[in-house]
């Protein structure tokens, strides 16, 4: 499954509700957020060694709802079975392939 860039919250909970029973590794993210341009390549190359799970690109300015709860960017979260198991905020590259390890079998 390739990197899903988020279009809207409509298609977002679309997402979410059809892998409802798995794993959906989210980058929240803005077009303006420097760190988030720095740490993006990392987070395409885990999608691509992760192909059944779908990696979520969600930008904050698109899609405010599903970002209601984000004051950070990058922001990096887990849903498991439809709820949030884990979450980080920043750039940090060694934290997200350690939480995408950490959950992803």
């Amino acid at each position: 499954m390739p990197l899903i860039h988020v279009e809207d919250d409509a298609h977002f909970k679309k997402i979410l509700a059809d892998n409802a029973d798995g794993v959906v590794i989210i980058d929240f993210t803005a077009s303006w957020c420097g760190p988030c341009k720095m740490i993006s390549p990392v987070f395409e190359e885990l999608a691509e060694q992760h192909p059944n799970v779908p990696f979520l690109k969600v930008d904050v300015d698109e899609c405010t709802e599903a970002a209601g709860d984000v004051n950070a960017m990058p922001t990096f979260r887990v849903i498991k079975n439809g709820k949030k198991v884990k979450e980080f905020s920043g750039a940090n590259a060694d934290e997200l392939k350690a939480m995408v390890q950490a959950h992803v079998a």
